[in-house]
Order: structure tokens, then sequence, then C-alpha cells
């Protein structure tokens, strides 16, 4: 069953109050009796004790959420003890095999959405409260801090906890933070965004990327060590084709006639190309599949609102092609995980993630291709029938050798040993003279 708890008042002022550092065994006391001393990659005896910061509503049907909620069960499923330490809102039940330490509600944002919230510097404040009131508790070896705002509680928390910081990039601000606001500010937007991306990368004990496109721009700032381990995903026998068709006859649409985007309508997925691709593609409807609420917009794109994953997944299977129009690098998609577990022709841009590759398990189209490159590739496909069916079946493959969530959980540990040793070398060089005393 999940550990749910909210802060008191009393536990809401433990970071202001405090003058002491709290003393804890973190990362160093995980070191003890290591039989390499040093060595990267070498396992830390004993369940490492993390705590997964997420500065959001959880759980929730987003991309960010879903990838913590998995990686959470994974690494507790490869012997790591790991509490999400979140918002106190969510949307939907929580899951009861995650252990979770949630903030007040009354100080968590109200909306579900990602991005700039004046309610929010409130509530991280209150997350920094509810870390270090869950780190006196049951002190942690490791934060793993998922996206920015989780950093910076993180380092908020570090000088009082001793605590290292594990930065979980899912994406890159620098290309992210300007769709958030007017295209005036675009620029500047542009410049702030990357400022934070530095300054993160510089000052967490270590730092692990989703993509390529991110371990380049930050490989050469991170102070700490720095790994690329992308998300996975354990695939699920697909939906019956009576659901399928009953999903897709509720939105008006008929299996295998439609292309599908799944996901949120937030503005760096770049949904623009779609809109103007639509009026192109007059033979194939392009449907937006979004769990984010009634959709008033009109247009050429047909408008899903989806109750939840499961009716997401219907629709997805019953696609013809699924559609990933995204432009800014710097992520991986939790939307192509999905894409690919439905065996589906992906039609993407190049450049987004290393594992989609043109003419094997994608077809691509240039970073900067128009909504009429778009089109074409749409076209190639439906041309080809028994060439899409490949390229789907790929995909699918290529979910299960190396987005496997049993082989990534331990690379994550074994990142996660890297950092705390990284951390605290003196401690590791004590620590590993000691013997082998277990926790």
């Amino acid at each position: 069953m999940s550990r749910v708890r909210g802060a008191s008042k009393r536990e809401m002022s433990a970071a202001r109050s405090a003058v002491e550092p709290v003393a804890g065994p973190p990362a160093a006391e995980a070191l003890r009796g290591a039989p390499q001393r040093g060595v990267p990659g070498t396992p830390l005896p004993g369940p490492l004790r993390l705590a997964s910061l997420a500065a959001f509503p959880f759980p929730a049907p987003q991309g960010s959420q879903v990838f913590a909620r998995e990686q959470a069960r994974a690494l507790e499923r490869a012997g790591a003890a790991v509490t999400v330490v979140c918002y106190g809102r969510g949307s939907g039940t929580a899951p009861d095999d995650v252990a979770l330490e949630r903030s007040p509600a009354w100080l968590s944002p109200r909306s579900l959405r990602a991005g700039p919230n004046v309610a929010k510097p409130l509530a991280d404040a209150a997350l920094v409260a509810t870390y270090v009131a869950a780190h006196r508790k049951q002190p942690f070896d490791l934060a793993l801090a998922h996206n920015v705002e989780a950093a910076f509680v993180a380092l908020a928390a570090r000088p009082l906890l001793r605590v290292p910081v594990l930065y979980v990039a899912h994406t890159l601000m620098r290309h992210e933070l300007s769709s958030y606001g007017p295209a005036t500010l675009r620029p500047a937007l542009d410049r702030a965004g990357e400022t934070l991306d530095h300054s993160i990368a510089r000052r967490a004990d270590g730092v692990m990327v989703l993509c390529e496109a991110a371990a380049k721009q930050l490989g050469s700032l991170a102070r700490g060590p720095l790994a690329l381990i992308p998300p996975g995903l354990a695939p699920a026998p697909p939906p019956a084709a009576g659901e399928v068709a009953r999903v897709c006859a509720a939105h008006g649409l008929a299996p295998g006639a439609f292309a599908l985007y799944a996901g949120n309508p937030d503005g760096y997925q770049s949904l623009d190309t779609l809109r103007r691709a639509a009026p192109l593609l007059p033979e194939l409807p392009v449907a937006v599949a979004t769990h984010a609420g009634p959709v008033a917009e009109r247009g050429p794109l047909h408008w899903l609102a989806v109750a939840d994953a499961r009716e997401a997944r219907a629709l997805l299977h019953g696609a013809r092609i699924a559609l990933l129009p995204r432009r800014a690098p710097g992520g991986f998609p939790i939307k192509l995980l999905n894409y690919m577990e439905a065996a589906r022709p992906i039609v993407a841009r190049e450049g987004l993630v290393g594992s989609l590759v043109h003419g094997l398990n994608a077809q691509l189209v240039p970073p900067d291709a128009t909504p009429g490159a778009f089109v074409a590739a749409i076209r190639a496909l439906l041309a080809d029938p028994a060439r899409a069916r490949r390229l789907g079946e790929a995909a699918r493959a290529t979910l299960e050798t190396q987005h496997a969530w049993p082989e990534l959980a331990r690379r994550t540990l074994a990142h996660a040993a890297d950092v705390a040793r990284a951390a605290d070398p003196l401690h590791w060089l004590r620590s590993g003279a000691s013997g082998s005393e277990q926790r």
C-alpha cells in the first residue's frame, strides 16, 4: 500500500527553524563494505534509499509523472527503497505500490498543466519542508531530482541534509521555456532557459539525461558524473479489437483510418505543424488525443478529450500512423514509448531521440521540416502498407530491446552509486576501509 503523508504546519517550519545540519548516513553509509573502492559502476550494498523529488502534481496522466512513477517502481524492483516526494495534489488515485510524501494540498497548485505558475514558488518552498521532514523520519542516500524545479528544491536542502543531488533532466529549458511565453520574449526566455540548464548541471552532484541532445549540451558542464539513460515501458497485451472499435466509434473515427498525436497540447509539442498539415491531407483525418480537459479549439484537427490512459491507448492501437511533431530537442517524449508499444509506424523529426532511425523503425523528416514534409512522409506510409507495418514492428522491437525497465533500473542504480561516491570521495575512502559493515 502506498504511504501517503501530508506535512503538518510544524513540519513545514522544519527547514526554517533548524540551526544545525542534519547528520545522516546518506550515501557515505551506503558505501561501507563495497568490494571495489571507488570503481565506477560498483553496486552499493544494502537497499539504496532514494528520494524521488517531483515538483509537480502526482499522479497525473502526463509524461513526467508517468516516468517518475514507473522509474520508482522499477528501482524498487531492482532493490532500492524509493519515496516519491511531490506536491499534495494530483489526478486520480495514488498508486498503491509507490511510497509517497506529499506537501500540503492547500499549498499545491490546482492546475495540472506544466509550465510557470504563480502558485509554484510557495508550492516549491512547501516541498523543501516536506523533503526535509521526510529525510528526518527516514534518511535518504540520494535525491533523484526530476526536472528543473525539483533540482532547485534538492539543492536548497543540500546544505542542511547533506544528501547528494542527481539531476534527472527531463528536457532542456533552453528549448522549452520560451514555449510558455509570448513570441516577443522568445530570445530572452531561451537565454534564461539556457542559464537554468547550465546552473543546475554545474551545481548538482550528478546528471542523468534522457537523450543524446541533452548529453551533448550538459556533458561539458556537469560537475559530477553524467549518464544517458532513457525512460522505459513494460509492454502489455494489446486492447481487444472490440474495445478499440468502440473507443474509436465514440470519437467518430474508424480503426485504421486516422493519424494520431497523443499527449498534452503545450506549445513545445509543436502542434502548429499538424494544424497546417491537416488541410493538406484530406484523405486521412489527423486527430489529437489529450487528457487536458474539454478542447474548445476548432479547426482542421480532430480534438479528442480522453478520460484516462486506457482510452488513449485504445485510440493509439486504432490509429493508422502515430505522429510526433515536436521540434525542441533535449527530452524523451513518453508518448513515443506508447507509440512503439502499439507498433504504429511513427512520423517524427530527426535528432529527437537516438533510438529512432529513419527507414529502420520510423519515418523521419528533417528537424526543420515543413507541414508539407510531414504530409509527404505520411503519404509515403499510406502508399506502402507493408513498409509501414515493418516500421511499426521494428519500433516495438526497439522498445523491447532498448527500453526494458530492469536493465534501465540497473544502470540508474549504478549511476546513483557513482554520484554518491563522487559527492564525498573522502568518506568513501574511509568507508571502504571499514570492512564489510552492512546497514
